[in-house]
């Protein structure tokens, strides 16, 4: 996901998207625990966008605290 369509997002539904994507991550690591994970760069791409939609709602949560 693009910085940019992360920004796009709501704070409600930044959150839906963090547990939707948490879940995936979830169902990525037991394919590699089986060992029928096909591409395993998939799993640093789902941590990443997780890391980009924690830091979007971070930012939002300090703007509106120095306000």
């Amino acid at each position: 996901m693009d910085i940019k369509d992360i920004r796009k997002l709501s704070d409600a539904d930044l959150k839906k998207k963090i547990k939707e994507t948490k879940d995936e991550l979830f169902t990525k690591r037991m394919q590699q625990a089986n060992g029928t994970l096909d591409k395993p760069v998939v799993l640093r791409e789902l941590r990443r966008n997780v890391a980009k939609m924690k830091t979007v709602l971070r930012e939002r949560e300090m703007e509106g605290a120095s306000k």
